[in-house]
């Protein structure tokens, strides 16, 4: 008795796995390992004395021009794709990604829990009257709020460029990275747009999350790049913020404004330019 028991147990069980495959629907050509299981390229090895010129520098990319588009698309998960944002709210749920509160600025000194990093993304509980519709009155309730990665506009990267002796090259190193929300703040009478900083993500500790998830290519989906293809060859679009200087690191907006900024950030992106070309010896 026992036995035609567990047989049964035992049939029961492979038909149950044979509905489950019957139900899945694959729409690739072939099961996708390349890009899950990558790593990332690690750096090369840079010593101290092999440092001869180094500058910090802030710059910002914006999701909304052409070459940043494929950060900010999809707006929800497609085809195994995320887009920037969601992919680090996904690691900071699961994969135990560090965000950094950005009130202390760019330093990475002060972790943030999931909740406060909810709260920074505008995910906060509001109580809101709606109507019972069995009495028809209306009642309060306490509606729970939801990340809304739309609101990201911009990312801010934190980055080191450097001249290798050994190597005889300017290169970067990305040190971290910030998303920028934009959103409206009051009722429709009065509000008014805002902008803020919501937190820093240590980019090598991000890195192997990036390097696994793929981006769309439009010219071919065969050949996709991952997020940390794009930041790694420079795939994006962006404009300097500001540098490391004596004045506690001051943005070019606090002085200077306008065509003058836009040339300010122009005048910093030629001197990188120019130090590169001084160091060499003709």
């Amino acid at each position: 008795m026992k036995r035609l028991f567990f047989i049964l147990i035992v049939l029961v069980g492979i038909g149950a796995a044979d509905m489950a495959k019957a139900q899945e629907v694959n729409t690739e050509l072939y099961t996708k390992d390349h890009v899950p299981n990558r790593k990332p390229i690690p750096y090369a090895h840079v010593r101290e004395a092999d440092v001869l010129w180094a500058k910090k520098i802030w710059r910002v990319i914006d999701l909304r021009e052409k070459m940043n588009l494929p950060m900010y698309y999809p707006t929800t998960k497609m085809d195994d794709r995320y887009n920037l944002i969601d992919l680090l709210m996904y690691g900071i749920q699961y994969e135990g990604l560090t965000a950094y509160s950005a009130t202390t600025d760019d330093e990475f000194q002060v972790p943030l829990t999931l909740d406060q990093v909810m709260r920074e993304m505008g995910a906060v509980s509001d109580t809101q009257m709606i109507r019972n519709v069995e009495t028809g009155l209306f009642e309060e309730k306490v509606v729970e709020g939801e990340v809304s990665s739309t609101e990201i506009k911009q990312i801010m990267l934190k980055e080191i460029w450097f001249f290798d002796r050994k190597y005889s090259r300017m290169d970067v190193r990305i040190v971290g990275l910030c998303p920028i929300r934009e959103f409206v703040q009051g009722d429709s009478q009065e509000s008014e747009v805002r902008i803020s900083q919501t937190f820093w993500i240590y980019f090598p500790e991000v890195r192997n999350l990036l390097a696994r998830h793929e981006v769309f290519n439009p010219r071919n989906d065969a050949q996709r790049r991952t997020f940390d293809d794009i930041f790694i060859k420079r795939y994006f679009g962006s404009y300097i913020y500001k540098e490391a200087n004596v004045y506690n690191n001051r943005r070019i907006e606090d002085y200077t404004a306008g065509m003058e900024a836009m040339m300010e950030s122009e005048r910093i992106k030629q001197e990188i330019f120019e130090m590169e070309h001084d160091m060499w010896e003709f």
